[in-house]
């Protein structure tokens, strides 16, 4: 017998880039894709290099012109932004 399993596997942990976040000058209106799995080269952003750890990026849009602080340890528990969780580390 022959079981099909449709279960997508586990997201493997992401890697701590930085143990504090980055600050970040960010454009109204402009769209952040925010590396979530902490192994991307352009860091804090996406460059695809999650592809196969059930990790992926995460959007997210400016308002207003400014300075923010996106989560370089990706422990973050609502990502993007820091929320402090490095200091947990």
């Amino acid at each position: 017998m022959t079981m099909e399993n449709d279960a997508t596997p586990p997201a493997a942990a992401p890697v701590v880039a930085q143990a504090e976040p980055f600050e970040v000058a960010v454009k109204a209106g402009r769209t952040y894709w925010w590396c979530s799995c902490g192994l991307s080269t352009k860091q804090p952003f996406c460059d695809g290099t999650h592809k196969g750890t059930g990790l992926g990026p995460k959007a997210w849009k400016a308002e207003e012109d400014g300075t923010v602080w996106f989560c370089g340890c990706k422990q973050t528990a609502d990502g993007p932004m820091c929320d402090g969780s490095h200091e947990r580390l």
